[in-house]
């Protein structure tokens, strides 16, 4: 799928930047990817339990295609996949960090319960 680039009034690199990495699995796959090197499909999937196959290899093609990172075919029996942070990726380190950063503040804050669980115990 083609990506819409927006050039546009202010706030629309903001929309240029969350089409790259918006969605409930890009940005942790790019947490994983840039922290923790390279990694082979099970690995990810393994570090992500609650993504489906078909939604990783999905979201793994689409951080392919906008160059954020390679997959690397290894020739050896059985053939291997391994997928990596590019240098483009790379450069989203410091929007990442801040979002684990503020991620765990919030979690702080609310003592680790989910959105559905405050409004259970109201």
């Amino acid at each position: 799928m083609q990506r819409k680039i927006y050039n546009c009034v202010e706030g629309c690199s903001v929309e240029s930047t969350l089409q790259l990495i918006s969605g409930r699995w890009k940005s942790v796959l790019l947490y994983h990817m840039i922290y923790g090197g390279d990694y082979r499909y099970n690995e990810l999937q393994k570090k992500i339990p609650g993504i489906t196959r078909r939604m990783l290899s999905l979201q793994l093609k689409d951080l392919e295609n906008d160059g954020l990172i390679v997959r690397q075919v290894i020739q050896e029996k059985p053939l291997m996949v391994s997928y990596r942070i590019t240098e483009y990726g790379e450069s989203l380190k410091p929007i990442i960090s801040m979002l684990q950063q503020w991620g765990d503040h919030y979690n702080q804050l609310n003592k680790g319960q989910l959105e559905e669980e405050n409004l259970l115990n109201k």
